[in-house]
């Protein structure tokens, strides 16, 4: 079995850390959410090679609320799915859990149905709907 924790004196950029723990695809779109400020490193706007520590706090935006993650240990490469949870804790407030699944739920309902068979919208459909929805 590969050891995947990191030493003690060893430093870990915070896109590789995203990547690594899951939060993101690749490490690319992990550099490019720091860059846009989409990720606070305890409440800071941080660059993709700010390196992170234990203990520190993480959050990422979702709109619209940023959820936050506590390091638990680093790690050097990208872990299953599973052992996510021994290198980080979600500690987002249940308030912020309910107001994102609240929208998530306007976002589903809003959605136009259409009968299953139609078959592809038309012009003017399409149309209809966006006079619907505006």
């Amino acid at each position: 079995m590969v050891n995947n924790m990191a030493a003690d004196n060893e430093q870990l950029r915070i896109d590789k850390y995203l990547f690594c723990i899951r939060l993101y695809k690749t490490r690319t779109l992990a550099s490019e959410a720091c860059a846009k400020g989409q990720i606070l490193l305890n409440d800071q706007s941080v660059k993709p090679s700010r390196i992170v520590k234990v203990n520190d706090i993480i959050s990422v935006k979702q709109n619209p609320i940023y959820r936050k993650y506590q390091i638990i240990k680093l790690l050097n490469s990208r872990i299953g799915a599973k052992l996510v949870q021994d290198y980080m804790t979600e500690v987002t407030s249940q308030d912020e859990l309910f107001k994102l699944k609240l929208i998530q739920e306007i976002d589903k309902s809003s959605a136009i149905k259409r009968d299953r068979g139609t078959g592809r919208p038309t012009k003017k459909d399409r149309r209809d709907m966006d006079k619907f929805t505006t």
